[in-house]
Parts: C-alpha cells; sequence; structure tokens
C-alpha cells in the first residue's frame, strides 16, 4: 500500500472523526461530568470498536449483517434505542433530576471508568455506520496486489489512532475550561443539550437505510 493511499485515507478518515456525531457528544458530556480519566475510557471504548468492526468486515461479517435485512434492522435498532436511551438518561438528569441536586458540582466521578468505558464501546459497536464505513473504504485503499487482511487492519490502526489524537485533544481543551464546566447550571444545561442531540441521533440512526 503506498504514501498516496495511506495518506488519502487517514484524510478522509480525519473529515470523518472530526465532523459532529456520538462519540463527540458522548465526550463533551462526560469529561465535565465524569472527569477526564472517565472521558479517556470512553476513547479506549471507540477504539476496541473499530477493531471489533474492523475484524467483522475482513471476516467478511458485516457483508452478512449488511445483506441481511433482518441482521441489519437488528443491529440499527438496537444501538438506536441505546442512543435514544442515553439521550433521555440526560434529560432526565437535566430537568427531573435538578430538583434534588441544586446547583453542586459533583465531588466524584459520576461515571465509573468501566461504565464509561462500555458506553464509548456500545456507542460504536452497536453503530452499523462503522461497518459500511470500512466495507466501503478498503476496495478503494487497498491495491490489488496487497494482502487484503493485512491491509485493512493497517487502515483500521490508522482510523483507530486519528481517533484517539483527535478526542485526546477534545479532552485536553474540556478539562483546561474545568472551572466553567463543573458549575451546576452549566452541567444541567450540556445535558439537556447531549439529551437532545443523542435523541437525534438514535432517532436518525433508526431511520437511515443503506443505499444500494
Amino acid at each position: 500500500m503506498g504514501l498516496s493511499n495511506l495518506l488519502a485515507f487517514a484524510l478522509a478518515t480525519f473529515f470523518l472523526v472530526s465532523s459532529p456525531g456520538p462519540n463527540g457528544a458522548l465526550i463533551a458530556r462526560t469529561v465535565p461530568t465524569s472527569g477526564v480519566p472517565a472521558a479517556f475510557a470512553n476513547v479506549a471504548g471507540f477504539f476496541t470498536a473499530f477493531w471489533v468492526h474492523g475484524t467483522l468486515s475482513v471476516l467478511g461479517l458485516s457483508v452478512i449483517i449488511m445483506q441481511s435485512a433482518t441482521a441489519f434492522a437488528i443491529v440499527k435498532y438496537v444501538g438506536a434505542a441505546y442512543l435514544c436511551w442515553i439521550g433521555l438518561k440526560s434529560l432526565y438528569e437535566a430537568f427531573v433530576q435538578k430538583r434534588t441536586l441544586p446547583d453542586a458540582p459533583p465531588a466524584r466521578p459520576a461515571r465509573s471508568l468501566r461504565g464509561a468505558y462500555l458506553d464509548g464501546l456500545l456507542t460504536n459497536g452497536l453503530n452499523p455506520k462503522v461497518s459500511m464505513f470500512y466495507l466501503a473504504l478498503f476496495p478503494q485503499f487497498i491495491p490489488a496486489g496487497d494482502h487484503p487482511v493485512a491491509s485493512a487492519y493497517v487502515l483500521v490502526a490508522i482510523h483507530s489512532l486519528i481517533n484517539v489524537a483527535w478526542f485526546t485533544v477534545v479532552i485536553l481543551l474540556f478539562a483546561r475550561l474545568a472551572t466553567f464546566t463543573r458549575s451546576g447550571g452549566f452541567q444541567r444545561g450540556l445535558k439537556g443539550a447531549t439529551g437532545v442531540v443523542f435523541l437525534g441521533f438514535g432517532v436518525n440512526l433508526a431511520r437511515f437505510r443503506p443505499v444500494g
């Protein structure tokens, strides 16, 4: 695989990773409410999910899921339900729990590292668009003479590392604003906004139809 192919894939991946989506919304919610370690646990979940999707694509299982209307619908609706659950949970915390937790910033992480990791893993692992991304781009960037499995894993590694690098910058940026973002009013507003965003992503995923 030539350097030009790798750079082109890296550029396409960067635009995908840096565009607004469930991952960014999850990080934006986690840093001020649960802390930097929990946000990095989110990223570890993203990283794991990419390798799971990459492996499924390499093994051909993703193709089977995409070609089976039933299997695709199950994965899609489970993923949509999970995103909507995060959204509803955030809205509940913003507009219902505020009565019992008026304006005190959290003294301890609101999400354990294990829970934050699972949030990152499930947000990506239950999203069939990740597999579709790999299946759409792998054939375009893997030359005919290259070993398909090895080349595919190189591309997954590039995608994963760009994701880690991008969200490391995002996490550190939010951490610099920690004093502001830890206020009770900001957190309630953030949870409300996050809830709406995740509900939107969930509905969008539920309505998603693969082209072709």
